[in-house]
């Protein structure tokens, strides 16, 4: 670990941990005032392998070294004993450089939930405007969209037929069609819009950094691991790092920032003396303050990945499975910008109800034109689509945890899923309205035959059995140093961490409760508003 004779860098107004979804925005928006002078420390390198771009690469950066954490979870009872790859991003950009490009709010119930636990500010009318402020969307701005800010939003630029009946089969089901799912109720199927430029992938550090890097008052350092936060008593003073000179130091006059991610910065915190103080003692760190709830409160949208066999359409798996369709692909794609290598993991999206009852949609369906047992495997030798379905709104709870006092250790993520009867229900449900949409007149004519989970899997016992063998993380985990009041809360409604003077956290960590959809968006939008709130206190 990083000690006090390690070679300082200098002294900054802030310094930010992780060039993330957040860390980028934190940058651009912090350094845009000339007398402040930021430090940015990104743990991975730049963004310049080539399968970050194009679109589909995801396939390629994930569980990738290069642009991953390649952290693991442990093994989980819900999910009948097996472990899944964690993807976090660990290159220029963070997840940005590594997710599925989907653009997506989530609801406006999501945000007025975080107000009425006890943190104005952040209910939807207060943070609609700062998801527009970046938005460049395609459509030009209106009351909902914002237009010539850094974010670029776009239309898919590529459509299947069995999409197009999957859009159908729902309707019939009782999903309306929707062109929209960012105007605060998300119900109703449709295409998701994505983060590219005409087809190429449109990360953070494109968006956010690279147009400001110039400015004299900006130090972006990348390959330089945070290994600790260092106090002066319980006021945070800098980040004690190693880059690739080895250790090193780096002081920060005003603020220290953890963009780290949900697993990253409650890792730091433990690491530096802020947690749950039993944990530290255990591993002898000395303990600065101690806060219960730095880590735990993990939440993630566990997808449980439904596969139909079909007949009488062309899926994915046939262009991917042959020479002459991987060639096509690739003069469509490096020609035109369009085609497969265009794609998202899923084009096809849906918010529906487990039970009627419910005020707003608590599923998610990513519906693809192909098959595969998990990433980064081949895709199946058949034709088939994939409906994935993800509780919205789980219950379950889980955690992250150091292991050792090294910080260089992958720590512990235990997410806990399908660990209640509340979330083992809803999984059942799923399944059951996912077999609906996939038996209605609108995909007859494909004669779709189900081959994961298998019709064998009926009763609510077989269907939990079921989604523990198909369910796998869709990468939104966040919750571990959560904003509020209560005993467990990590930061304030500033973001700010609680008995601790000039340190904040500001990711998808201080989420009380996950967004109805993909995180990447609202971690970005978290980050425009702590900006807007550093610069008020500043000024106050």
């Amino acid at each position: 670990m990083a000690g006090r004779g390690d070679a300082s860098i200098g002294e900054f107004d802030t310094v930010i941990v992780g060039a993330g979804s957040a860390g980028c925005v934190l940058a651009n928006r912090l350094s845009a005032d000339p007398d402040q002078r930021v430090c940015l420390l990104e743990a991975g390198g730049k963004d310049r392998y080539i399968w970050i771009h194009i679109p589909i690469g995801y396939l390629y950066t994930q569980n990738n070294p290069r642009t991953d954490w390649c952290f693991k979870t442990e093994a989980e009872a819900g999910l009948n004993g097996r472990a899944l790859n964690y993807p976090r991003g660990r290159v220029l950009g963070g997840c940005s450089s590594i997710n599925g490009m989907i653009y997506m709010r989530g609801q406006a119930r999501d945000y007025d939930h975080w107000r009425q636990l006890g943190n104005p500010g952040w209910a939807w009318d207060d943070v609609l405007p700062a998801f527009t402020r970046a938005e460049d969307f395609y459509q030009g701005a209106d009351e909902a969209h914002g237009a010539g800010g850094e974010w670029r939003v776009e239309d898919m630029r590529l459509s299947w037929e069995i999409l197009e009946a999957f859009r159908e089969a729902a309707a019939e089901a009782g999903i309306p069609g929707t062109d929209d799912f960012n105007r605060g109720d998300n119900e109703g199927c449709g295409y998701f819009h994505v983060n590219q430029k005409r087809g190429v992938r449109w990360n953070t550090a494109k968006a956010f950094l690279r147009p400001v890097m110039n400015r004299p008052n900006l130090t972006v350092l990348t390959h330089a691991q945070a290994t600790r936060i260092r106090f002066d008593g319980r006021r945070a003073v800098g980040i004690e790092f190693r880059g690739k000179g080895g250790a090193a130091y780096v002081a920060a006059r005003r603020e220290v920032i953890l963009a780290g991610g949900a697993i990253g910065s409650p890792q730091l915190l433990q690491l530096s003396g802020i947690g749950p103080g039993d944990l530290l003692r255990d591993f002898g760190i000395p303990l600065v303050h101690e806060l219960a709830g730095v880590g735990g409160n993990l939440q993630d949208h566990l997808q449980m990945r439904l596969i139909f066999k079909v007949a009488n359409t062309k899926t994915m798996n046939e262009r991917a499975n042959s020479l002459v369709g991987r060639i096509g692909m690739g003069l469509e794609y490096f020609l035109f910008r369009r085609g497969p290598l265009t794609m998202a993991p899923s084009q096809l999206g849906a918010f529906a109800k487990s039970d009627p009852a419910l005020e707003t949609p608590n599923l998610q369906y990513h519906v693809q034109p192909l098959s595969l047992d998990r990433f980064g495997e081949p895709l199946h030798p058949f034709p088939a689509f994939t409906a994935s379905v993800a509780n919205l709104r789980p219950e379950s709870r889980g955690r992250v945890r150091i292991v050792s006092p090294d910080p260089f250790a992958a720590p512990s993520i235990k997410p806990n899923y399908l660990s209640t009867e509340a979330d083992r229900k809803v999984a059942a449900a799923a399944i059951r309205l996912t077999r609906r949409i996939a038996a209605a007149p609108a995909l007859a004519r494909f004669e779709p035959r189900e081959f994961k989970p298998g019709e064998a899997f009926q009763s609510d016992d077989e269907l939990v059995k079921a989604a523990g063998d198909i369910g796998t993380t869709i990468f939104h985990p966040v919750g571990t140093a959560k904003m509020g009041d209560d005993a467990l809360a990590v930061v304030d409604a500033r973001l700010r961490v609680r008995g601790i003077e000039a340190l904040r956290v500001v990711d998808a960590s201080v989420m009380p409760t996950i967004t109805s959809g993909n995180t990447a968006a609202p971690t970005m939008m978290i980050a425009e508003k702590a900006a807007e709130m550093i610069r008020e206190d500043r000024r106050g």
